[in-house]
């Protein structure tokens, strides 16, 4: 199994490009199912997620063709309707093929989701949600079978939480519903917006966007569409905390800063230099001559729902607290498991306490921050392993890094050209 090697302490210097969103990429390739025709994404990530979805379409009867970072979609010939456990256990996101085959063909049979091991992330608000619209849903012998015994009809749907993928699914079902449908308390993040830009240029009638009200007027014709993936603001987040981490200047480039406001406002409390201007962000931690870098001071947060702090940038952060001065408290609101990275950072020197949804980090010298062999427990935690490397003396081997090659494009050659110590290797 192959492993990352990190040699830490070395700054970061340079330019880093970001890649298409995993997380909007996912739902605009499902979108492609809601009718016939050749669709064609542009700034779609090379991902093992990305890869998962395209071989589920397939599976449906889909054909898709790459070329560099556009995917063709021909959705034509779609000749199926269940989404198998052998795929969908991989990847929690093909739950997102329920909404727009039932829109399509009234029926879907799906495997209930698999992917990172953070929570239960039940998919009770998508099936509330179908059943608003007419559709009755079976949950036996682990699939989710949903079937519409008649036109949808336009209803109104209220979510408990503003859930992303539940909106996205929910969303994509009722383009094409009799009336209008209504979604209250629906999520605001910028990959629900990209996917309305794509189902508006299908020709569906959304209104709403950036809210959490959206009035989704039924229509009764789509077109193939041709729609671009939005920058990812995950890892442009994850690269601006490892220049904190590891020190240095980087220009993050292809991106858009206006989707980070909380981790921005965040790092300027750290004590990071960070700007945004255009598609970019100038981001330093100032070295000096003996290589150390300038102190951070600890800063608490509270994840949330955009545009409040981002629970896939928790972990990272955690791991740029870990030699902050003072104590940070950490507190993730989204998904009650998702502190499975602690024992990994505390192996390589942080001081952590888990205190029911809460983790409270004391800053130790960076001296305190030494190389072990860490095991990767899902993406994001990946992620903040890698950020804990670039700051840590020694060597440090990261292990199970399919987690992170779920959702970062070319991590290691991105961070080896600005300077990191970084080698994926044999394991």
């Amino acid at each position: 199994m192959d492993i990352i090697r990190i040699k830490g302490t070395r700054p970061l210097r340079g330019t880093v490009a970001i890649s298409g969103a995993k997380n909007a990429a996912l739902p605009l390739l499902a979108a492609t199912l809601l009718t016939p025709g050749t669709h064609t994404l542009h700034n779609v990530p090379d991902l093992r997620d990305t890869g998962t979805m395209l071989l589920l379409l397939e599976k449906l009867g889909a054909s898709w063709e790459r070329s560099g970072t556009s995917v063709q979609v021909d959705t034509t010939g779609l000749s199926g309707s269940e989404a198998p456990y052998d795929l969908v256990k991989t990847m929690r996101a093909s739950v997102l093929v329920l909404g727009p085959l039932i829109a399509r063909t009234g029926h879907a049979r799906v495997s209930l989701p698999g992917g990172c091991a953070i929570g239960a992330r039940p998919i009770n608000f998508h099936l509330r949600g179908f059943e608003q619209l007419g559709v009755e849903t079976i949950l036996e012998g682990g699939y989710v079978e949903a079937r519409a015994n008649g036109p949808l009809e336009g209803s109104t749907v209220y979510f408990d939480l503003p859930s992303v993928t539940g909106t996205e699914n929910v969303l994509m079902a009722s383009i094409m519903a009799q009336g209008k449908t209504i979604i209250k308390n629906a999520a605001r993040e910028p990959e629900v917006g990209n996917l309305i830009d794509m189902l508006t240029g299908m020709g569906a009638e959304i209104d709403g966007r950036d809210t959490d009200l959206l009035t989704v007027t039924g229509v009764d014709f789509l077109q193939p569409v041709e729609a671009t993936i939005i920058p990812d603001r995950i890892e442009a987040g994850t690269y601006l905390m490892a220049v904190g981490a590891a020190g240095g200047e980087l220009t993050v480039t292809g991106c858009n800063p206006s989707h980070l406001p909380s981790l921005v406002e965040k790092l300027h409390g750290v004590g990071m230099y960070i700007e945004g201007r255009g598609d970019s962000f100038t981001v330093s931690c100032p070295v000096d001559s003996s290589g150390h870098r300038c102190s951070l001071r600890a800063v608490d947060i509270t994840t949330m729902p955009y545009p409040g702090f981002p629970t896939d940038l928790q972990a990272q952060f955690m791991a740029l607290m870990m030699q902050a001065q003072g104590v940070s408290i950490i507190h993730e609101t989204i998904f009650e498991n998702r502190f499975m990275h602690v024992a990994e950072l505390q192996r390589l020197g942080a001081d952590i306490t888990i205190e029911g949804g809460s983790a409270i980090v004391r800053g130790v010298s960076r001296d305190k921050i030494c190389g072990a062999p860490v095991m990767a427990t899902d993406l994001r935690a990946s992620a903040s392993l890698v950020i804990a490397a670039l700051a840590a003396s020694g060597t440090t081997d990261i292990s199970r890094i399919y987690h992170l090659e779920r959702g970062y494009e070319n991590m290691v050659k991105k961070l080896k050209d600005v300077g990191a110590d970084i080698e994926k290797m044999a394991g």
